[in-house]
This record gives structure tokens, C-alpha cells and sequence, in this order.
């Protein structure tokens, strides 16, 4: 239901000028009905002056009669067509003056991390305009050489979710579009809580050249033939005599 103007004083008219019950006027005001009634008795909004929602565009008079006839009857708020979608704001979102330096950093990060992502949509989540993000694509902005590549979550200039969704929905288009995407483009249009749940990939060692044969099992016999004999420990020690060394001259 729509926000009512002036709650309290729309109560007040309401209690002076029509025959609801107390808990009609209460759901429709969003107050309690101890406050209605204390309205009523002149202990609550006392030199409140009433607020007629009928001359407010807020209230019909067909829906006051319907409450006064129907005490199980809830008002409902007239719409105002004017109102409608006005929380949701369209264009690029705003961006605070300390952050607005961090906006090229952040296209970049999406122009090479992200390609699929149409500019409209870099547009909504750091709040730019197209302009710029084609300068930066091009590589033609005019401190192109100064900018490095940032996280725009990091930066706060959006949700992870609210890019996870933007990524998704480009994923969505190319693959309604047929287009072909290697394994690196694949990857990147995974969300985060996707990739955060999937299993570790094993890692394999750059250089296996020799490895398929390696093997910590003992050899069998015919592989010892030729090997070197097995030295005991107690050769290492077993000096000779002081007496041997001593020679004749």
C-alpha cells in the first residue's frame, strides 16, 4: 500500500468525520488502535488539525462508504499515477564525490575481465556514462597510461550481487545468441556463489617429462641385476690401523 500523507492528521478526519471503527481507521493510517481511540477521546493529536484524504487525492468517497457499510472492510489508498516507479530511479546510479575518481579504474576492470558486458550495463553498476566507457575501450581516455584495472566491488561502486546478475544476464544473451565462448570466457561468467561452491581443480606439475614412469614401489628382481652392491653403515667407519700406515723408510 502506498505511503499516506500526514498519517496522523488523515486519523484525526477521519475519526471526526466518518462512522469507521477503530481498527478500520488504525490499518488504513498504520497507527495502533489505542491511538485511534485515544484520538477519539481527545487524549492523543490534541490541536492536530485533520487532513481529508478525499480533497488529497488519497481517499475516495466510494471507499469510505464501502468501510462505514462493511466494518470487515479494509480502505485501500487511491494510486497516484504520477507516484508510480518513482523508488526506482532510471539512469546511471550516483556516485559520490570521493568515489567518482575510482570510476575509470573500475571500467577497465570490467572492459578486460568482463568484454561480454554490454556498456549499458557497466553503465548501471558503476555509474557512467557511455562516452567514457568507450574512451576507455578504445584506450583513447585522456590518462589511459595512469589507470589500472580495479575491482569495483572492492571499490564500493556496486553489490556483488548487482554485478554476479549482470554477468549472468550477458551469459544468457550469448548463449541465446549461439556465440561460442573458450573455457577462459566460460569461467569468467560464472557468479561468485557459483564458484565458491564448486569443487577444487586438481593442479598438475608444468613439468611431468619422466613422471609416467616414476614410482615408489620396489623394482623387480631383474631390474637389480647390475645395481650397485648394498654398503653397510659400518664400512664408512672401518678405518685402518694406526699400525698399517706406518711404513718403512
Amino acid at each position: 500500500m502506498a505511503r499516506l500523507i500526514n498519517a496522523r492528521a488523515t486519523a484525526v478526519w477521519l475519526v471526526d468525520n466518518t462512522t469507521m471503527t477503530f481498527k478500520q481507521i488504525a490499518d488504513f493510517v498504520g497507527m495502533h488502535e489505542l491511538e485511534i481511540q485515544g484520538i477519539a477521546d481527545g487524549d492523543v493529536a490534541t490541536g492536530v488539525r485533520g487532513f481529508d484524504p478525499i480533497a488529497n487525492n488519497q481517499l475516495t468517497q466510494y471507499e469510505i462508504d464501502q468501510a462505514e457499510a462493511n466494518p470487515l472492510y479494509k480502505l485501500k489508498v487511491k494510486p497516484n499515477p504520477a507516484a508510480e516507479g518513482e523508488e526506482k530511479r532510471r539512469g546511471p546510479r550516483y556516485t559520490p564525490l570521493s568515489k567518482r575518481q575510482d570510476r575509470p579504474a573500475s571500467i577497465l576492470w570490467l572492459v578486460k575481465f568482463h568484454p561480454e558486458l554490454a556498456d549499458a550495463q557497466i553503465s548501471k553498476l558503476v555509474g557512467t556514462t557511455k562516452p567514457t566507457i568507450q574512451a576507455i575501450r578504445e584506450r583513447t581516455h585522456w590518462n589511459i597510461a595512469n589507470i589500472q584495472p580495479i575491482d569495483p566491488v572492492a571499490l564500493g561502486l556496486c553489490k556483488q550481487s548487482e554485478l554476479d546478475a549482470a554477468v549472468q544476464k550477458a551469459a544468457a544473451k550469448k548463449a541465446a545468441e549461439g556465440e561460442v565462448m573458450d573455457d577462459d570466457a566460460r569461467r569468467r561468467l560464472v557468479s561468485t556463489e557459483q564458484s565458491l561452491g564448486m569443487d577444487p581443480e586438481p593442479r598438475i606439475p608444468t613439468a611431468i617429462e619422466g613422471l609416467e614412469t616414476f614410482s615408489l614401489s620396489d623394482d623387480d628382481d631383474d631390474d637389480d641385476k647390475g645395481s650397485d652392491p648394498i654398503i653397510d653403515a659400518d664400512s664408512f667407519f672401518n678405518l685402518p690401523s694406526g699400525d698399517d700406515d706406518e711404513q718403512p723408510r
